[in-house]
């Protein structure tokens, strides 16, 4: 549970520079330790989340977790130097500084131009824990189970959980700017279980994003959420076993963009291409993609869940364009890599947490929408899958390979929707899928808020988007 301490303390802004640390002498510090570096900041953190789980009509966990800390970084060249510490405390960040400082070596870099600052914001700064008492969101949890089982007698097991967070950050340059950012986030997600002819099939919907809570409690907003765990369970009831073999998939709009994301999206980050192991590296102003694809990575959506008004460097965040109209025009960027590589940083430095050295990361990564109507690039399939929903996946960044579980499909025969399909694998390579896409719908939509992505080991929050696409030659795994 949430104590009352805990409470009060979330309800205070983070001011470190005011209750930890004096902030010359931080400047201090943080100067000596950059000195001769060609960047560096001292990055200092305050998190606290609440997660509520109701499994089967009981609450299986109710936690709350607070963490501070620093994080402080030295660069030169292509070395990072990077010490972190649960303590806000001078002792503490002298020792930071000399770890930190063993990358700068002989020295000799020439510090990089601070980051530009910005006014923005682009989400609620209020504490989303405090929208509710807690007493209200186990009884909205509870209201959702009674709900699940009141709309289908088939339900045998219903999970609903509740999460929220604020995380802030403050930004010490060695220059002497100061950066900072207060985001939130909350997410509700209902997963449900259908039983059948001794057949159990499951089905899940949520999301959320940089929002208050209070949206997410209210029942005209969870009744249509479970709806949806009901009809995708609904539909798994009735699925046969997927076909296998090469054929035509179109994929439905929103949360299919994962695969965007996973296949092509991490080639494009600026790290991969500067230490060419990325399967698009080299391929700067070449063709990528078909006619008519254009991808960015925007960070700047309001309220969206992989959206920030700064990155991890205090670079502002930006709407990056990444593929036009099929060609390679740009790649994501840090601060380290841009300068390395002799561009300008694009806002994507992030990281997941004090703990953590920023790298160049996804925020919004999203195709636009093309002039073909949805149901007409299904009815140019003769034999294929419509893929509207996934689940897990794999990518190797080197080549671009992947491989996806379909949540939710459909056989395709002669320009028809026909039976829903289960076991369905989607697998490919981006580069060639990208080329092999002959159709774009006009239905462009966001993710409903809900994904996580990993890199070297840290986690951070994302969003997709696509509008419907048709692609040619991708394998289908399923039952030969």
């Amino acid at each position: 549970m949430v104590t009352a301490p805990a409470r009060i303390a979330a309800a205070h802004p983070f001011r470190p520079f005011e209750t930890a640390l004096d902030e010359d002498r931080a400047r201090a510090i943080l100067r000596h330790a950059v000195a001769g570096a060609e960047d560096g900041e001292l990055f200092l953190e305050r998190r606290h989340s609440e997660s509520l789980v109701l499994d089967d009509g009981r609450i299986r966990s109710a936690g709350f977790d607070a963490a501070e800390g620093f994080g402080l970084r030295a660069v030169r060249g292509a070395v990072i130097g990077y010490a972190h510490s649960t303590h806000l405390d001078e002792v503490s960040l002298r020792r930071a500084a000399e770890t930190a400082r063993l990358a700068v070596g002989a020295g000799g870099g020439q510090m990089a131009e601070p980051p530009v600052g910005t006014n923005r914001r682009l989400y609620t700064d209020a504490d989303p824990i405090l929208d509710a008492p807690f007493a209200t969101k186990i009884a909205t949890l509870r209201a959702i189970d009674d709900f699940v089982r009141a709309e289908d007698p088939r339900v045998v097991q219903v999970t609903a959980s509740l999460a929220a967070s604020l995380q802030e950050v403050v930004i010490l340059r060695p220059e002497g700017r100061v950066f900072s950012d207060t985001r939130p986030m909350v997410r509700l997600n209902i997963s449900v279980i259908l039983e059948k002819d001794g057949r159990r099939e499951s089905g899940s919907a949520g999301g959320g994003g940089r929002v208050g809570l209070a949206g997410l409690l209210e029942p005209a907003h969870w009744q249509g959420v479970a709806r949806e765990a009901l009809r995708i369970a609904g539909v798994n009831l009735q699925a046969e076993p997927a076909p296998a073999g090469v054929m035509d998939v179109v994929l439905g709009p929103g949360w299919p963009g994962i695969l965007l994301h996973e296949a092509v999206g991490h080639g494009l980050e600026g790290d991969f291409n500067r230490k060419e192991t990325s399967a698009f590296a080299g391929l700067m102003g070449k063709r990528i993609a078909a006619p008519g694809v254009t991808v960015v990575d925007d960070g700047t959506l309001p309220d969206r869940r992989g959206s920030i008004s700064i990155d991890d460097e205090g670079t502002a965040s930006s709407r990056t364009v990444l593929i036009e109209d099929g060609m390679l025009v740009g790649y994501m960027q840090d601060r380290q890599n841009a300068r390395l590589m002799g561009v300008e940083a694009t806002g994507n430095g992030r990281r997941e947490s004090y703990a953590h050295a920023p790298m160049p990361r996804m925020t919004n990564t999203i195709m636009e929408a093309g002039d073909a109507h949805p149901a007409a690039l299904v009815a140019e399939m003769k034999d294929g899958i419509y893929a509207v929903g996934f689940g897990g996946g794999q990518v190797d960044i080197t080549n671009g390979k992947f491989v996806f579980s379909c949540t939710e499909a459909y056989r395709v025969k002669n320009g028809q929707i026909g039976a829903p399909v289960k076991g369905a694998t989607l697998i490919g390579d981006g580069p060639t899928a990208l080329q092999h896409i002959r159709g774009i719908g006009n239905d462009m939509a966001l993710d409903p808020g809900m994904g996580t992505c990993g890199k070297a080991g840290q986690w951070v929050p994302v969003g997709v988007g696509q509008p419907s696409l048709l692609i040619g030659g991708l394998t289908v795994g399923g039952v030969a």
